[in-house]
């Protein structure tokens, strides 16, 4: 065998496992998590008007200014901490008031993993993220709204995810730049829900927020 040959295909298995690997292997990830073209590009237009700007003073955030955590503001009759767990949450089981979610499975979409959820001392094993962080919103317009307005970002079920506890707590008030889910293939998806919220509720990124949602989007897998 031609050694030169050997070696040019040695060349090539390096440059694909250097290079492509990651590339296709993301691409991979991401098809599980498909989106509607359509609302990639709804999410592409909502992007591009996004005002830049640089954020806010996070020294004058309190959590209580945007209302009563998990508030019922649907007027269901059950918390939005329990509306969510339902929501997300498979082979569910309710206690007998209607409302809330005694167990479940929970097939987390930031870290890929599967958690067993029963409300009681590891209840927080499941937490539910504000995926515009809430003191990220204040940074970038809430901080100007009324307490109204506030309270329904909190509690808004679009800007709302049941994930794992521990990447919760790791993604604190981060914005995209920052922090985006260790779940390569759900980055998409988590991207273009944070672009409609922050187009909905009419808040600002900043530039490197803007580039790096941006990135995300481009590496979506369309339906």
């Amino acid at each position: 065998m031609d050694v030169r040959w050997v070696w040019a295909t040695v060349l090539m298995v390096c440059l694909v496992l250097g290079l492509g690997g990651p590339r296709w292997l993301a691409a991979r990830a991401s098809a599980r998590y498909p989106v509607p073209a359509a609302d990639l590009a709804v999410a592409r237009r909502t992007l591009d008007a996004l005002t830049v700007a640089p954020r806010g003073d996070a020294g004058t955030y309190d959590r209580a200014a945007f209302g009563t955590p998990w508030a019922d503001d649907d007027r269901n009759g059950c918390d939005t901490r329990d509306d969510v767990l339902h929501r997300d949450l498979t082979a569910v089981v309710v206690d007998t008031d209607g409302c809330t979610v005694l167990s479940g499975t929970l097939d987390d979409p930031y870290t890929g993993t599967v958690i067993r959820f029963a409300r009681g001392p590891g209840s927080a094993d499941v937490q539910i993220d504000h995926v515009v962080a809430l003191q990220d919103a204040w940074r970038t317009g809430a901080s100007e709204w009324s307490a109204r307005e506030r309270l329904r970002i909190a509690n808004d079920p679009a800007n709302l995810l049941a994930v794992d506890g521990g990447a919760n707590q790791d993604k604190g008030a981060a914005d995209a730049a920052e922090w985006l889910p260790p779940s390569v293939g759900f980055r998409c998806a988590y991207v273009l829900r944070q672009v409609r919220v922050k187009g909905a509720y009419g808040l600002s990124v900043t530039a490197d927020e803007k580039r790096a949602m941006r990135r995300a989007l481009d590496r979506c897998v369309t339906s």
